[in-house]
């Protein structure tokens, strides 16, 4: 879509956007949260996270902070102050939709486990199969990527999205797994990382997540301007269903004449042939280039002291 096409658009109005893993941020992260709203809300005003949500017992903790390239942080422990077990961070170009993949899972996990239970199923042990954690991809058709020991690597159809896992020497709290979206670079790359003891289902929901087919709902605005080109787009509301748009001054002048015109015309020949002409002379010329046309004989008024003929003004 060119420049001067994109500026007849509202920039206000809504579209579908696939695939969401190109669909950025939107207007906020809420979407994310929405699996975990029955939870413990903490807004933190100006820190640097600036909303917590947790599980009722403070073990999963959900972060938002709005201002930093990693705007998700979301971490589990066995206990509610103890050390991380693992750690999850989206930066801001994610799409909520496909964090909320993750927070649905742990909502799952901990609806599912006994209160400070050691063995919670959000704090496992990851598989020693790769495909537990990225099977989901490959069930959508991605295919394999670079083949290296110890790494795997798995392409989208289009080559715009990707994930890496790399076990090579690695210690739980390091980064292993990566999923990433868009071309490089600040402004357009999205990335989610998955440190290394990071159970292999939460992996999975997270890549489960990326790939759902079905359009995701931004103001053409949000749109980073590089990857329009990249997506589809396509009107919430067809044009057809919209409301007109309210006329222009311009408008009503122009109908105003036309109206005239059709009125004239159905008038008696004597005087339709005045009010074509006006409504002409108003229509087709401009106040440079309107043609010397004096009044008819039969309409004209009797001449004054000056017998100059006026131009219609």
């Amino acid at each position: 879509m060119s420049a001067q096409q994109s500026h007849a658009y509202d920039p206000y109005e809504e579209v579908l956007v696939s695939p969401r893993y190109l669909a950025g941020l939107g207007v906020s992260g809420e979407a994310s949260f929405a699996p975990v709203a029955h939870w413990p809300r903490h807004d933190l005003g100006d820190s640097p996270c600036q909303l917590l949500v947790t599980s009722p017992d403070h073990r999963i903790r959900i972060g938002w902070f709005g201002d930093d390239w990693d705007i998700w942080k979301i971490t589990a422990s066995a206990e509610s102050i103890g050390a991380p077990r693992w750690t999850a961070s989206f930066n801001h170009l994610t799409a909520p939709e496909i964090v909320a993949g993750l927070t649905a899972a742990l909502a799952r996990d901990y609806a599912e486990t006994d209160t400070h239970q050691d063995d919670a199923r959000f704090l496992e042990r990851p598989s020693m199969y790769w495909r537990d954690a990225l099977q989901p991809l490959l069930d959508a058709g991605w295919r394999r990527g670079v083949e290296e020991m110890g790494v795997v690597e798995i392409i989208a159809p289009d080559g715009q999205a990707g994930a890496r896992l790399d076990r090579r020497f690695i210690g739980e709290d390091e980064d292993a797994v990566t999923f990433w979206s868009g071309p490089p670079g600040w402004g357009t790359r999205a990335e989610a990382v998955f440190t290394a003891g990071t159970p292999s289902h939460l992996i999975a929901a997270t890549a489960a997540a990326v790939t759902i087919t079905a359009p995701v709902v931004r103001e053409r605005h949000m749109l980073n301007e590089d990857l329009k080109n990249l997506v589809t787009i396509t009107p919430v509301t067809p044009r057809a269903a919209r409301p007109p748009a309210a006329p222009t001054p311009l408008d009503v002048r122009r109908t105003a004449v036309t109206e005239a015109v059709n009125r004239a015309s159905r008038a008696p020949r004597s005087a339709a042939d005045l009010r074509v002409m006006a409504a002409r002379s108003r229509t087709t010329a401009t106040p440079q280039n309107r043609p010397y046309s004096p009044v008819p004989a039969a309409a004209a008024a009797p001449p004054t002291s000056s017998p100059t003929a006026r131009h219609p003004r």
